[in-house]
Parts: structure tokens; C-alpha cells; sequence
């Protein structure tokens, strides 16, 4: 019986002096997973991390262990009495339940890092798997493409036997590199941006900008939606909901129309600066995605980005819109996203906006603006909302 996983982690066995505090962060988001499950237990060892299941049903705890972030594989792993005879057993074990007496070939790969053991792992590889074949009739050995591999790590502490490593979502461990502030709206692009924000290892605060009356309670609803889904990946996120309709009103009254959207970005990005000093955010997140709509071009971006020197992070400047999509229905936010609810991005949509925009001209058609007391205002009304994990992301996902 499987009683003990092995957790696999990539990048972070790459940092150096700092390796352990991501594997200690890493450790603690995984213990977060399964805070529910107590029969399991979860340690280091050995470049690794090994988790003791304790009974707890194993495809469940396969799914919540590879949605944390930080995670690139993982496997069920049988643990035996460091002898040929034991790690026999336990490949066979594994080999009978995955072909059921149907032909197949199979190969054995050893790692051996107690090199204290006699036998190298050339010879561990031929002593186990001569012992399969006398097992297992039918069974022949590939070497090169083979139907199932049984990977044997002869530790310290015992035989580690496996057969399949799973795919898990990768990345960093969330917390690892700082907090940022995700201007967060309703649509598909924003949620995506936060994840793949999540995935190099940022705490997230998201900044919603919501314009009552223009926009409704069920639009701020779908964006509380949107941060939950994300605290279910991210552990916790902190919402900071932005009344944005006197900025707007105002825009409409004093600027051009065709800048009317590129004012607006320029004055979300003020108030989410402001925001970001005062929560001690070390970078803004944008859902942009370059010439996907008129301020989303680099003129329009240029000119946007020209109110703030805080670093403005934009995970999908590349990306498609068909592989957003694809992105947003794995990550769970896509259903979400695509309710017939407006934010304030989509109102006041000008008929013939401007796609290169200057800063100078922009400048100038905010003359008219009391732009401090307007981001002063803005921030002052702000509510928060704290959003933690309430239920636990229970999928293994193909991350494209």
C-alpha cells in the first residue's frame, strides 16, 4: 500500500544561499493544502520533499500537492527495506497493478544516492529487473520505449520505488518574491494575469476600480468571485475595491472623448500607485495584452505608463486571446469572466478612441482635471475585503 509521496521542485534548487527559505515557503504552502487532512505529514529530504499520506485518500492529496505553486512533479512512491529483494517486490507491486497480467515492456532506472550500498545502479537496474521478469511473465524489457518505467532511489532510509511522476503546476512558491497590486477587472485577461503572477511567486493585492451606479452590485460581485478563485490558488488576497464614478464623471466632462480611455488608465494607474506606497506594493500587475484594443498599443501603453515610475508587470503582453482563453478556463476563472456584467472599463467606450495617444496630448486634456484631489478622493473611499483559500484547488492542470 502507498503510504508516502515524493514532491519535486524545480527553479528552487537553482537560488543558492537562498534555497532554503523557498523550500521552507514552499513546505509551509504545502502543509497550507492539506491543513485539513492531519493524518498527513509533510517533511524534507534530500533535495526533496516527502509527504507521509497517513491514510488520507491518496488521489486527493495528489491533486491539492501539485496545485501548489512551486510544485513541478510529483509520485506515489512505495518505501522498503533497503535490500534487491525488497525493491523487487515493490516494482512489481507497481508493475502488476498498472498492466493487470497484459503484455507490456518495461525498463527499471536507478538512482543511487547512498553510495554506500554495494552494487552500483547499473547492477541495482539488471538485479531488479531480472527479478521482474522471473515475477512477470508477461513482461519483456525495452530499454528505449518502453510501456511503464519503474524509477528506484536507493536512500539512506530505504528503497524509494515509483512508476509515475505527475505533472504539477510549476513556478515559485507564492510569497517568494514580494507582493503586487493586480488591477483587477471583470473581464478574462486580468484573473489570468494575476496566476501567472502567482506562478513566479508574488503575494497578490488586487485593486478593483467599481463605478456605482454606472456599474452594478453583480459586477463587483463577479470580481469577489474572481479574487476568491485566486485566494484558492494563492492562499489568501486582499481586495481593495476603488469608487472610481466621480473620476469617470469628470473625465466625461473635461476631456476629449477619443482620450477619454486613455485618461481613465491614467488615472487608475495614479490611484493604484498611491494604493501600492501605502500598502508597501513593490510592482503593479496589468491583464494587458499588446494591440488587443486601442490602449493596449505601445503608444497608448507609453503614454499610460508615463504617470508612475513603480514597475508595471504585464504576464500576457504576448499572448493570443484563443490561449488567454485556454489559460482562464484551466486556472476555473473563464465561467466567471464571462458573465453579462459591465465594469467600469466597458462603459463610456468612446466611438473612435485614440490608438496612439501622446503623453503631451494627454497631458494637455487633463488640464481641465483636479487630478490630485480626484486620486486623493478616490483612495480615501477605497474599501478592503480579505479573501482566503475556502475550498482547495483539487486539480492537476496541463499548463501550456
Amino acid at each position: 500500500m502507498i503510504e508516502q509521496m515524493i514532491i519535486r521542485y524545480g527553479e528552487i534548487s537553482l537560488k543558492g544561499k537562498n534555497r532554503s527559505e523557498f523550500e521552507q515557503r514552499l513546505l509551509n504552502n504545502l502543509r497550507r493544502a492539506v491543513a485539513d487532512m492531519p493524518s498527513v505529514r509533510l517533511h524534507k529530504a534530500g533535495g526533496r520533499i516527502l509527504a507521509d499520506v497517513g491514510g488520507a485518500d491518496l488521489e486527493v492529496v495528489e491533486r491539492r500537492l501539485a496545485s501548489v505553486f512551486g510544485v513541478v512533479s510529483l509520485s506515489p512512491v512505495e518505501v522498503c527495506p533497503l535490500t534487491l529483494e525488497d525493491m523487487a517486490l515493490a516494482a512489481v507491486s507497481i508493475l502488476n497493478s498498472e498492466h493487470e497480467g497484459r503484455k507490456a515492456t518495461f525498463k527499471i532506472e536507478v538512482k543511487r544516492t547512498n553510495k554506500r550500498f554495494p552494487l552500483n545502479s547499473l547492477e541495482v537496474a539488471a538485479e531488479v529487473g531480472g527479478r521482474v521478469l522471473d515475477a512477470l511473465d508477461n513482461l519483456t524489457v525495452d530499454v528505449h520505449h518502453p510501456d511503464s518505467t519503474i524509477f528506484v532511489e536507493v536512500r539512506d532510509d530505504g528503497g524509494y520505488v515509483y512508476g509515475t511522476k505527475l505533472p504539477a503546476v510549476g513556478g515559485l512558491p507564492v510569497g517568494s518574491a514580494g507582493r503586487v497590486g493586480l488591477l483587477l477587472s471583470g473581464g478574462i485577461d486580468s484573473p489570468v494575469a494575476g496566476w501567472l503572477s502567482l506562478k513566479r511567486g508574488v503575494e497578490l493585492e488586487a485593486i478593483h476600480f467599481h463605478s456605482f451606479p454606472f456599474t452594478s452590485q453583480r459586477a463587483l460581485d463577479k470580481v469577489e468571485t474572481l479574487a476568491q478563485i485566486l485566494a484558492n490558488w494563492a492562499g489568501r488576497v486582499r481586495l481593495h475595491t476603488v469608487y472610481f464614478t466621480d473620476v469617470q464623471t469628470e473625465i466625461r466632462k473635461h476631456c476629449p472623448e477619443s482620450l477619454g480611455i486613455t485618461i481613465m488608465r491614467r488615472m487608475m494607474v495614479r490611484i493604484a500607485e498611491q494604493i501600492a506606497r501605502e500598502r508597501k506594493l513593490l510592482s503593479l500587475v496589468t491583464g494587458e495584452s499588446l494591440g488587443q484594443v486601442a490602449s493596449q498599443t505601445l503608444e497608448s501603453i507609453r503614454t499610460i505608463n508615463a504617470v508612475t515610475n513603480l514597475p508595471i508587470l504585464r504576464p500576457l503582453i504576448t499572448e493570443d486571446k484563443v490561449d488567454i482563453m485556454k489559460r482562464a478556463r484551466q486556472i476555473g476563472t473563464y465561467e466567471t469572466s464571462i458573465l453579462p456584467y459591465e465594469d467600469c472599463c466597458t462603459i463610456f467606450v468612446p466611438k473612435s478612441p485614440r490608438t496612439r495617444p501622446r503623453v503631451e496630448e494627454a497631458e494637455e486634456a487633463e488640464a481641465n482635471l483636479d487630478v490630485p484631489n480626484l486620486v486623493k478622493e478616490a483612495v480615501r473611499r477605497t474599501t478592503q475585503k480579505t479573501f482566503v483559500a475556502e475550498e482547495f484547488v483539487e486539480s492537476v492542470l496541463p499548463m501550456v
